[in-house]
């Protein structure tokens, strides 16, 4: 029975590469036409509802803090984002977005929903939802099986809240 879970294991973490692969090339295009990468809108995206520190963005993202460090910054350089003080923490400032980086995710927002509308007509919308269920339950259970387990927050950085004004 351990090789076939084995397998199994192998299968869905080829197929999660594969799909992040896939999402980072969507992404790219995507956020190409707002004057953005993936990384930068992933960024952006994470701090739209509120500002977090980079060490916050780095823990829901699933990535190294260094690398949002990087990315924050030229999001701030750019004026897409702005660095302010956090009340919880002296050094750790806070992320967030500036006007013109509300109105750049903006721009994304057509080519998204058509996407999400083509994705939705391609796997049917119960199958779409059952999809970010089990991706959602298959992360928690990673997180409950592995030495280093994420933090969890109700952000969903990765989901381009590109909706809000």
């Amino acid at each position: 029975m351990s090789r076939a879970r084995q397998d199994l294991l192998s299968r869905t973490a080829l197929g999660v590469f594969r799909l992040n692969g896939q999402f980072l090339s969507v992404s790219e295009e995507l956020s190409r036409p707002a004057g953005l990468t993936a990384a930068r809108w992933q960024v952006l995206g994470a701090v739209l509802t509120e500002p977090l520190p980079v060490a916050g963005i780095a823990r829901v993202m699933g990535i190294t803090r260094q690398s949002v460090q990087r990315v924050a910054d030229l999001l701030v350089t750019q004026g897409l984002a702005a660095y302010e003080p956090n009340p919880a923490h002296r050094r750790a400032k806070l992320l967030g977005p500036t006007e013109e980086g509300r109105a750049a995710i903006a721009r994304i927002g057509p080519g998204h929903a058509a996407l999400a509308d083509r994705l939705a007509a391609a796997l049917g919308e119960d199958e779409l939802a059952a999809t970010v269920r089990t991706l959602e339950r298959l992360s928690a259970a990673l997180d409950e099986v592995t030495d280093h387990p994420r933090e969890h927050s109700t952000a969903h950085p990765t989901a381009h809240p590109v909706t809000e004004p």
